[in-house]
């Protein structure tokens, strides 16, 4: 089926989420210009997630994945069938967020070309407590987790790419889809590395808003609130946080801030939490990262 010009396809992946996923799609139908066409790439298709799909109210394709891909490859593929279908821009969104309201895919196309943007995103709000940021954006030195702190109505060179964001078709030329080899974690901040190399002009529009669960609390604050750690406390997601994130810090145009990496995390470790093994273990899995061994666990 090739899509008609100017088509926005939108893509989400879910996994043993089908509540969630619900609500989601049920605002991305609702949206004043809904997009052409919707793709869902299911990771766990043994609790398949077809008829809430099928039932949604966009034209929509169902991808039912036998091996979980993880939310990079999830992406990917949905990415890249978006793109193959002939889809100018792809709308991307995962399972457990939902646009704020009915008029943030028409905002995001009207400041894309407004402002001749490769990429778009809304801010990214808690979807209990819409005034606080779903995640604590760092400006220099300081912290800002709410909205109100933000100031303007646009922020260039910032944007949650997975969470809402638009691009370009042609700006995937460029930039191309997720590594993954990462699978979950790091995968978005990877992308955005590219972005960020290629000299596209991308940002936040302030003006409308996608809705997430808070995930402000696994930045821990040390020195007074001046720095922050990311410690999760699951062991399966700080395994991938710190391995992917020692592939990163190990890649072109992060190189400098990969130096600072080791100081304010054995700061972290030792200083605040007071436990040298756990910075040990971040040590053992940020070197896997930048060895590149990608086992999975």
């Amino acid at each position: 089926m090739r899509l008609p010009a100017g088509s926005v396809v939108a893509v989400v992946v879910t996994r043993h989420r089908r509540a969630l996923l619900a609500e989601s799609l049920k605002m991305v139908a609702a949206q004043t210009r809904p997009p052409e066409h919707l793709i869902v790439v299911d990771n766990g298709p043994d609790d398949p997630a077809r008829d809430i799909v099928e039932s949604c109210g966009v034209p929509a394709t169902y991808l039912a994945s036998h091996r979980n891909l993880g939310g990079a490859g999830g992406f990917a593929l949905g990415m890249l069938h978006a793109l193959a279908m002939g889809a100018e821009w792809v709308w991307l969104a995962d399972d457990d967020g939902r646009p704020a309201d009915d008029s943030v895919l028409k905002v995001l196309l009207e400041v894309a070309e407004r402002r001749g943007l490769a990429a778009v995103s809304p801010v990214v709000t808690n979807i209990d407590t819409p005034e606080k940021l779903a995640f604590p954006l760092r400006r220099g030195l300081t912290w800002k987790r709410t909205t109100g702190e933000l100031g303007a109505d646009f922020l260039p060179g910032i944007a949650s790419l997975f969470n809402g964001a638009l691009f370009r078709a042609s700006t995937l030329d460029v930039v191309g889809v997720p590594d993954y080899r990462l699978f979950f974690r790091g995968d978005e901040v990877e992308v955005h590395r590219r972005l960020v190399r290629s000299g596209l002009p991308f940002g936040t529009c302030l003006k409308v808003a996608y809705l997430h669960p808070d995930g402000s609390d696994e930045f821990k604050p040390m020195l007074f609130g001046k720095l922050h750690a990311q410690d999760p406390e699951n062991e399966v997601k700080r395994y991938y946080t710190y391995r992917n994130r020692g592939y990163l810090m190990a890649q072109p145009g992060m190189r400098k801030i990969g130096l600072l990496e080791v100081v304010r995390f054995g700061l972290y470790f030792i200083g605040t939490k007071r436990d040298p093994k756990a910075f040990l273990d971040w040590l053992k899995l940020v070197r896997k990262g930048r060895k590149e061994q990608f086992f999975r666990i």
